[in-house]
């Protein structure tokens, strides 16, 4: 997968991070777990939000085609999702163009 990921366990959610992006962007928990587990998958350094804690963002989609974009950080080798969005479409057209590698 991703050398961010391999050392990860699971996910670490609270009644913050968990309820947010489904108040704000109709995104379940379910769906931003999901997005890890499928390919393509893109990950990269979220270097303009690490001030406080180490951050990155990953655009994926759900098991159900979802576009997503999720900004996460890793705690004791828990992934722990600070926020999750649908995809613009800036970032559709770099996933689309990764898909195409794969294929």
């Amino acid at each position: 997968m991703n050398e961010i990921l391999d050392k990860c366990t699971g996910f670490q959610w609270d009644k913050g991070n968990s309820e947010k992006n489904w108040e704000s962007h109709k995104v379940t928990r379910s769906e931003c777990e999901q997005v890890f587990f499928n390919i393509p998958l893109i990950v990269a350094d979220d270097k303009k939000h690490s001030d406080k804690e180490k951050r990155w963002f990953l655009l994926g989609q759900t098991d159900s085609a979802r576009l997503l974009f999720v900004v996460f950080t890793i705690r004791k080798n828990l992934i722990r999702v600070i926020s999750a969005r649908d995809m613009n479409k800036k970032e559709k057209d770099v996933y689309y163009e990764q898909i195409k590698k794969y294929s």
